[in-house]
């Protein structure tokens, strides 16, 4: 679990209420995934109780140059229908940013098989975001019609990845975010469909109306759903997820199912 905010934000910096912060950068120029220190590296408190198991981190105010105490908390539940559902929340005690996901890699063909990239993805957006060499977005929102980033209809994972395309060229193959279609607060859709020849398995993956990032690599394939990147300084036409103190963000991050 990435954090405090999952993927980028220019140059580390962000503001709120005309306080501006710097984070530290440990992706070129920008700040990644909460920091060196981030979520993803810390010892979380878990309980398993039944068919779910529940994970609880509290960051202290200014870890990694984030203001406010901040506890975040996921829960993945598996039911009998073989359906994992990921629950994320987050509260703290000042005002705050924050962008937690998902980031576990799939193979459907199970460990040591070899690549992904005979697998086929289909998502449901039609429009990406372009970024710059830093994979910094640059504010438009363009249409995949016509590009290698379109995966409206199921397609090989290994089909275009190698074309030469600044979002491929930038991101040495899919490490894009796309704009989900027909998104409705509070609605779960299904926003993916990912499925192997080989094993005869697929997953498909309802979520929340956050943009779904995908990034491919040779032997597996992670479907993250998250809010778009470095939203929070740059692109002031993509949304923010800020929290306030006595508030709390919840929302189902994705259900997995076969």
């Amino acid at each position: 679990t990435p954090g405090r905010y999952a993927n980028r934000i220019a140059k580390g910096k962000f503001s709120i209420n005309g306080t501006e912060y710097q984070l530290a950068i440990n992706n070129g120029p920008n700040a990644l995934h909460g920091g060196p220190e981030g979520f993803m590296n810390q010892n979380w408190k878990s309980e398993a109780c039944g068919s779910h198991v529940k994970f609880t981190y509290v960051a202290a105010d200014g870890e990694e140059g984030y203001p406010g105490k901040l506890t975040a908390t996921v829960i993945y539940s598996w039911n009998d229908n073989n359906e994992l559902t990921i629950e994320l929340k987050a509260e703290s005690d000042k005002k705050t940013i924050v962008n937690l996901t998902n980031h576990a890699y799939f193979n459907l063909d199970g460990e040591n098989s070899g690549s992904v990239l005979d697998h086929e993805l289909q998502l449901m957006a039609s429009r990406y975001l372009p970024t710059d060499d830093t994979l910094i977005p640059t504010g438009e929102i363009a249409e995949v019609k016509g590009t290698p980033m379109d995966f409206t209809a199921p397609k090989k994972l290994g089909r275009d990845i190698k074309a030469d395309f600044p979002a491929l060229v930038y991101g040495k193959g899919y490490d894009n975010c796309w704009v989900v279609d027909n998104w409705h607060k509070h609605n779960l859709s299904k926003i993916a469909v990912l499925e192997s020849a080989n094993s005869r398995q697929y997953r498909s993956t309802p979520a929340t109306g956050w943009p779904a990032a995908l990034k491919a690599r040779a032997v597996a394939v992670t479907r993250t759903t998250t809010v778009l990147p470095s939203s929070v300084r740059e692109c002031p036409t993509l949304p923010i997820i800020v929290i306030s103190p006595r508030s709390f963000l919840a929302w189902v991050k994705c259900m997995i199912k076969p």
